[in-house]
Order: structure tokens, then C-alpha cells, then sequence
């Protein structure tokens, strides 16, 4: 008899401990982690609207918003590919997507509102939500808040990709990097070190019909920059592209003797300048096309170009894209994420 009663003892321990074990376990992950894997492709987005509205104005100012052509391609792209789903057809199969934007127009909405959550039905994934008493309020908040709209669905397409790239990481590109810069992107499986020099690194993934790049080097600013009376520096496009051309002729040259890789100019192929600030750095953003000179090469490149820690000179890292085959957009976004994925080397693993 004692026997038993040991025996019932233990098993009595152990389903204790094991109920502490899933009570700790449940209590210490997050609640995303019982969620479904988002579903959709790439720059995808959904947007659950009545057939109506869709085909109107209200969708017409979607449409302007978030298919608006996705900047310096060479031929045209929308910034994202929209799908409409119906109110009624909008069923446990649209749910798990990756970004949903869900428009309510109801009588009973007092004021037109836009919300977002993140990670509702699936993981990870967006939803913007505009609610709107009349198509009209619903129109007038799409513009005056297409921003916020716009930048939350970028930002999770970016947020995803830096995220692959962090788990996917190859380490020994962003020691590399991180050697001449003081800081690095995360570079993802498949990306391997193509050329370095003493000031000029050259990252590639390569496949047989496309060619994701990435170049970093500094520049120096006593080189670059004229002082106005004030001794500020006066840093402008011209003097960030001549330095480009400059740097690209001595490092990255084309398939021919006398080739080379250059920046495209004219009228509708000119480069553009914008500055901009992320997670507490600021830095200027360079959208152009390439081109090889004395050859027919070419493509899309994002650059992003910021102060050193020792104001004496700037970092550039720059992304590009030669797909003559395919659409660009999605290539341009990945090496996009890749550049804003950037840490300097005290941030890494924070």
C-alpha cells in the first residue's frame, strides 16, 4: 500500500511540474507566436472595400495612393499590387494575409477614423483600417493621412525583409563592412563579398538572369565639399554623384575594355535627393539609374549617404539592381530593407 501511495505521490509531482512548465511557457511567449504565418506575396496588399466604393472614388483614391508608380524604375511600377475582396466575400482565407487595408463606410460612424494593427489574425502582418460616415469623409482622410497609410505598409515590407535577413545573416559580410565602417547592414544567405579594397567593398547575390549589388565606401569631405562663410558644408547632389562616378570608374568595371559603371543622366533619368530620418539617424537618400558607359547595361540603384562618427567624413552604401529580364521593384525593396537594416557596431544585437 505504501508503494502505491509513493507511486501516486510522484505522478502527482510530476503533473505539477508539468503544469508549471506549460503555465511558464504559455505566460513567457509572445501571443504572435500562436498566430498563423502570413500568407501573399511581395508587395501585396488587400484591400477589403464593398464593390461599389471600390470601383468609385474611394478606391480611385486607394489607387492613387498605394499603386502610385514606385520611384526611379526604368520602366513603370506600382509601389504595390492591390487586390479588392468585398465586405461579404472577406472569409478566413483573406485573413492570414500580409497587409490588409479595410475600408468601413457606415451612417453610424460619427467621424472618419484610420487605425493599425499589427499581428491580429496572422505574423507577421499589417491592418490599416478607415472607417468614414459617406464616401466623401472617407476620401478626404485617404489624402490627408495617405502618408501614415502608405508608410505603414512600407514599413512592414521592410520590417519583414530586415527581419529574414537578420536570421538568415551571413556574419562574415557584416564583419567586413563593419572593419572599414564602423557599422554594417545585415546581409542574408546567398550575398558574398565580390571586390574589396582598401576604401571600397563590393557585396553580390547573382543568379543567371539578375544581380543584386551592394557597394559601401567613404568620401572624404575635405574632397568634396566647398565651406560657405560659415564653415558649414554645403553638400549637394552634384558632389555626391561626381564622387559616385568617380569611385564606380576606378571599381567596378563593365564586361569590355574602356566600360565602366556610371550614373544615367538626362531630363527623365536624373537622380534625386531627399533627406531623411531613421531610428534616430539622419542620412540622405539618392534614387537614380545606372548605366555602363560605351554599353547598353543599366538599372535602379538607392544609395544612402550619412556623417561618420567623426563628422570628417560620409558613409556610402548603396544598392542596386540589374534584372533585364524581370520587373525591378521587389529586387529594389530587398536591397532597400537591406540599407535601412544599417547599425553602427555598439547597436548590433541590442
Amino acid at each position: 500500500m505504501k508503494g502505491i501511495f509513493n507511486t501516486l505521490r510522484m505522478a502527482g509531482a510530476a503533473v505539477a511540474s508539468l503544469v508549471m512548465i506549460f503555465t511558464a511557457v504559455s505566460c513567457g511567449n509572445d501571443a504572435s507566436t500562436l498566430l498563423r504565418q502570413a500568407s501573399g506575396k511581395a508587395g501585396e496588399v488587400i484591400v477589403v472595400c464593398g464593390k461599389g466604393y471600390w470601383e468609385g472614388d474611394v478606391g480611385g483614391a486607394i489607387r492613387d495612393l498605394l499603386a502610385a508608380d514606385y520611384p526611379s524604375l526604368p520602366q513603370r511600377e506600382a509601389s504595390f499590387d492591390l487586390i479588392n475582396v468585398p465586405d461579404n466575400m472577406f472569409t478566413d482565407m483573406f485573413r492570414t494575409h500580409r497587409n490588409l487595408v479595410m475600408v468601413k463606410i457606415s451612417k453610424d460612424e460619427s467621424e472618419a477614423k484610420m487605425g493599425i494593427r499589427n499581428d491580429v489574425w496572422s505574423t507577421p502582418q499589417t491592418i490599416v483600417t478607415i472607417t468614414a460616415g459617406s464616401a466623401e469623409q472617407a476620401i478626404s482622410l485617404i489624402k490627408s493621412d495617405g502618408e501614415k497609410l502608405f508608410n505603414a505598409i512600407e514599413q512592414a515590407e521592410r520590417n519583414r525583409i530586415i527581419r529574414s535577413s537578420k536570421r538568415y545573416e551571413e556574419v562574415s559580410l557584416r564583419n567586413t563592412v563593419t572593419k572599414m565602417l564602423g557599422g554594417s547592414p545585415y546581409f542574408p544567405s546567398g550575398y558574398s563579398l565580390k571586390k574589396m579594397t582598401d576604401d571600397f567593398i563590393w557585396i553580390s547575390y547573382e543568379t543567371s538572369y539578375t544581380n543584386q549589388g551592394f557597394f559601401a565606401y567613404r568620401i572624404d569631405i575635405s574632397d568634396l565639399v566647398k565651406h560657405n562663410a560659415g564653415g558649414v558644408p554645403d553638400i549637394t547632389l552634384e558632389m555626391l554623384i561626381a564622387a559616385r562616378n568617380i569611385i564606380l570608374e576606378r571599381n567596378v568595371p563593365g564586361m569590355f575594355e574602356g566600360t565602366y559603371m556610371t550614373t544615367a543622366s538626362g531630363e527623365e533619368q536624373a537622380p534625386s535627393l531627399k533627406w531623411m530620418k531613421y531610428k534616430g539617424r539622419d542620412f540622405g537618400e539618392i534614387r537614380g539609374l545606372w548605366e555602363v558607359q560605351n554599353d547598353f547595361m543599366g538599372g535602379p540603384f538607392v544609395q544612402h549617404v550619412f556623417y561618420d562618427k567623426d563628422g570628417q567624413s560620409l558613409i556610402v552604401l548603396e544598392g542596386f539592381v540589374y534584372a533585364p529580364k524581370y520587373d525591378k521593384r521587389n529586387y529594389l525593396r530587398q536591397l532597400e530593407a537591406i540599407l535601412y537594416s544599417f547599425e553602427w557596431e555598439e547597436e548590433f544585437n541590442k
